[in-house]
């Protein structure tokens, strides 16, 4: 599109510039990263620490923070320019005018089985060799890719996209505008066994999972049903690749879990929660609005709200950097003290 277009169109959707400048029958044909940066595209500098690549790129528009420096360099280039609050956050809007994912064909496979009770709203799609079983109701413009399979009374909401090989077990509610990546499994059993004299005895899970609206849960994680009650998982949370949440847990609004995080079962997290990577939770933990557990921390009691986190029992992350400190210093502080007893031992001996 145009330069000139592209604005019109940013405005119109609500996400108008704070300014911008340049040719405005510019030419764009795409979006590249200001490192690796392509003619004719458009791309982004978030503040000073990436200003250096301005002199260098070959991309044609960039959208960069309210900065006079920065503005100039662009200028200096012959680049148009954008400006923005937070230039990432316009770049994803950009984003989505040049690219959206693949939509499945309309309609139903002819190799896709659908029962015959299965409520299906306005324009779903339903790819090959799909299974939808009993009491399943989709909203409109339910995307199903090749291969998902739902379990009975599941319920769909509209605009939500189940991509190939995805489950939605029984009973499970998934709100409208929720994306489920491939592999992902939504309310099979929580791990409840009771233990005995002779061994485990299954305890069935009788409950259900509940994903509210916006809701996007990545490759091959898990979102376990518990005995009884629901797990829930608040609205626009997202959820990384390979992240196992455990029956009964409830997570609030607006949270997010990267890769391999692991929540025992009823673990609560509060609205816009942060765990980083690989971060693990123990039952029943509790971790108030706003907190963060940076990468690996393991939780095994409750966080207060706004609370920064790290290490293994989690600890304040100030307090936990002043450790880190220490511990690397460890080898040296030993040798340190052993020369100390050995002076005491002379000392004594005198």
């Amino acid at each position: 599109m145009k330069f000139s277009s592209l604005i019109e169109t940013l405005s119109a959707q609500g996400h108008a510039p704070l300014g911008w400048g340049g040719a405005p029958d510019l030419d764009l044909q795409g979006l590249s990263q200001i490192s690796e940066s392509l003619p004719h595209t458009v791309t982004y500098v978030e503040g000073p620490k990436y200003a250096h690549y301005i002199a260098e790129t070959q991309a044609s528009v960039v959208v960069i923070p309210s900065d006079a420096t920065l503005q100039a360099a662009v200028e200096a280039q012959g680049l148009g320019w954008i400006t923005a609050q937070s230039p990432r956050l316009l770049f994803a809007h950009i984003l989505g005018l040049f690219y959206q994912p693949f939509p499945g064909d309309p309609g139903i496979h002819a190799t896709a089985i659908v029962a015959p009770d299965v409520v299906l709203g306005e324009g779903v799609a339903i790819g090959a060799h799909a299974v939808v079983q009993g009491g399943v109701t989709l909203g409109d413009g339910v995307c199903i890719q090749a291969n998902v399979v739902i379990y009975p009374q599941v319920t769909v909401g509209d605009r939500t996209l189940l991509h190939a090989n995805c489950v939605i077990h029984e009973r499970s509610q998934l709100g409208s505008d929720c994306v489920i990546h491939s592999g992902a499994v939504i309310g099979a059993e929580g791990f409840g066994f009771v233990p005995t004299g002779q061994g485990w005895v299954k305890m069935q899970q009788s409950g259900r999972v509940v994903l509210d609206a916006g809701v996007e849960v990545g490759c091959n994680s898990t979102i376990d049903r518990p005995a009884l009650g629901e797990t829930r998982i608040g609205a626009n949370t997202k959820i990384d690749n390979l992240v196992h949440i455990g029956h009964g847990c409830t997570i609030g609004r607006n949270c997010a879990l990267a890769a391999q995080v692991g929540l025992a079962g009823g673990v609560t997290l509060g609205d816009h929660v942060i765990l980083a990577g690989q971060v693990g939770v123990a039952n029943q933990a509790h971790i108030g609005d706003g907190a963060i557990a940076s990468s690996k921390s393991g939780i095994h009691g409750n966080v207060e709200a706004g609370a920064v986190v790290s290490g293994y029992p989690a600890i304040a992350n100030r307090l936990w950097l002043k450790a880190v400190a220490v511990y690397n210093r460890l080898p040296e502080l030993h040798k340190a003290v052993k020369q100390l007893e050995r002076q005491l031992e002379r000392q004594r001996d005198q």
